[in-house]
Parts: C-alpha cells; structure tokens; sequence
C-alpha cells in the first residue's frame, strides 16, 4: 500500500450489515472513522460495536449526508498524515472492500484526480436508481459538459489535499455529492471513474434517499433557472407574436419583431436569476454587462438561426422560433452557471 487508506463512512440508521462491512474494511488495511449522523437510540450498541473497528463521531441530529462526509473529512484533515487516501463509502453494504482498494489504488497514482467507483447499471439495478442515474446523467452533461456513467455513486477515492478543497463545497445532504461534481469539472479537477460491482441489498430499500426532496435539493437550481426561463420566453413568445402582427407587411418583419420581445425579455430574465436562481451578490454592473454581453450575443445566433429556419429550410415561423429558443436555452444555461453567475466557494 502506497499511502494509508482512510474509509469515510457516513451512516444514519444503519442495518446491522454495516458491521460486517467495517471487519471487512478493516481487514484489508484501512483505518475507518464513521460519522454517526443523529441515528436515534435503538442505533447506539451497533455504533458502540462499531468503535471496534472505527473512529465513531457522533452528531447530535441529523444534518444530512453533505454534512455528515464533511465533518468526516474535517477530522481526516486534522487527525491523519497528508499524504493519506481517502475513499468514502455507503453503509448500507452497496459497496465492497476490493472496489475500495481499487479505486484508492488508482487515487493513490493520480492524487489530483477525484475517482468515481461507477456502477455501469446494466443489469440488476432498481428503477428508481435507473431514473435517478438517467436524470441526473442528463442534467450533468448539460451543466458541465462532461460525460459520466454514475453521478450518483458514494464511493469516491481522493488525496487528503483535494479533500481540503471539496470540504469547503456548499451542501449539507445528499445535494452535496451532486456539488462536488459540478465544481471539479469549473476548477479543472479530473473526474474518472472505474467500474465497480453492483450490489443492491432488498432492492436498495434501506437507503434513506427521499425521492422527492432530495431530488429537488440536487435539480433546484437548474429547475428554479427553468422557470425562470420559460416565463421570460412566455413574455418573449407573446410579444414576438404580437409585434408579428403588426409588422406583417414589412419586410424585416421576422428581425424586428425578434429583436424587440428579446430586449424587454432578457431583462426580466436577467433580473430572476441574478436574485432568484443564482442569488449572485456581485455588482450589477459587471453581472449586466456580462449577462447583457450573452443576451446580444445569443440575439444575433438566435436571429440568424431563425431566419435561416423560417427564409431557407420554410419552416412556420411559430414552429422555427420554438425550436431556436430550445437549442438557445442550453447555450444560455451554461454560460451563466458557470460564468457569469458562477458561485464562489466559501473559503
């Protein structure tokens, strides 16, 4: 073993598997520390089993998993050599000490990369991971760019001075993982992943992942800048067909009628997600001038895109402005979630 493996390991409410697991751990050459976050009393003797093999910290209420990895890694920092690998894994059994030992290994030659054990999610998987998996995939390549297999997994290996950085990313439950993923690809930390053995125990019924909230805490902010978006182009629609009307017997008609709706728009639309969406506290004048940079830049595409729809391929001018706004919206979400209104980390 290169440097010493550290295994993180989050648990709120834990089945008794999770012993198994930690001898498991432990035996192949780990130190463990366990962050028991807020697990009621009828938890406590598994936890005090579990000081056998682990250092147990304890919150005195659930904080949620963000929360929990964090004051893990607080510890690691404080209490373990700096050259020390750190893998966090579920406690539920979903994960195995080998893939452990794998992805550290890889952690270990590249301790500037973070390492995702990734599950393929071929075969065996329940449908509700399926769809998580299949969503979030989605939402991140659009966020970031970048192409992954399993953005939801927990077993991720990296060096302790890349967990001196990925402390301080906001989140406190399940949100955070989701956050670190987003903020490696904006500060060029490399993101790989290595295949991993895909275990669900009682058809993962044990994990304490809400579908609905925690959904919402991962997807709120490209959902919040969604609505944002689709009420400025309700506005941008509307008043796009109305100016079509009146300008009907003008040649430039498709121009000036575009340019007109996008002018009031944007700016409606600037205003909800500097104060909504990204509740960015810079300057409006360096926000406005660069959102307003975007918006004329995204006029002139938008433009000739539409024109070239509606005067070359004889698209319906409705149907042609639809498909611009769409292709325009993905464009736009990027460059705002990861430039202009690109959030700094706490320090």
């Amino acid at each position: 073993m290169k440097n010493k493996w550290i295994a993180l390991i989050p648990a709120y409410q834990p089945a008794p598997l999770m012993l198994a697991l930690l001898e498991k751990v432990k035996r192949s050459g780990f130190e463990i520390v366990v962050v028991n976050d807020g697990s009621d009393k009828s938890a406590d003797e598994l936890f005090s089993r579990a000081k056998e093999y682990a250092t147990v910290l304890t919150h005195p209420e659930n904080l949620g998993k963000g929360r929990a990895i964090k004051t893990g890694l607080k510890y690691i920092i404080t209490h373990f050599s700096p050259d020390c690998t750190i893998v966090t894994m579920d406690a539920d059994g979903q994960h195995t000490e080998s893939d452990a030992e794998n992805i550290c290994k890889i952690a270990d030659e590249h301790p500037d990369w973070l390492v995702l054990g990734s599950r393929m999610l071929k075969e065996n998987v329940p449908l509700r991971s399926q769809f998580g998996n299949s969503v979030t995939r989605l939402v991140y390549r659009l966020s970031t760019g970048v192409k992954l297999h399993d953005t939801q997994t927990g077993l991720r290996a990296f060096s302790l001075s890349l967990a001196k950085r990925l402390v301080e990313i906001p989140g406190e439950r399940y949100e955070y993982e989701m956050n670190v993923l987003l903020y490696c690809p904006k500060e060029e930390i490399p993101v790989f992943e290595h295949g991993i053995e895909t275990i669900y125990i009682n058809g993962n019924s044990d994990s304490h992942f809400d579908t609905i909230k925690d959904s919402y805490r991962i997807y709120k902010e490209i959902l919040k800048f969604s609505a944002s978006s689709f009420f400025s182009f309700l506005i941008d629609y509307i008043l796009f067909s109305i100016l079509s009307l009146i300008t009907s017997g003008i040649t430039a008609s498709v121009t000036i009628s575009n340019i007109g709706a996008r002018v009031i728009s944007s700016s409606v639309n600037y205003t909800l997600n500097k104060r909504l969406v990204f509740k960015n506290r810079e300057s409006v004048a360096k926000t406005a001038l660069q959102y307003f940079a975007l918006a004329a830049a995204i006029l002139a595409g938008n433009t000739l895109v539409l024109n070239f729809l509606t005067d070359y391929l004889s698209l319906n001018r409705y149907i042609a402005k639809l498909i611009t706004e769409l292709l325009f919206f993905i464009i736009s979400w990027l460059v705002q979630r990861l430039v202009i209104f690109r959030k700094k980390e706490e320090s």
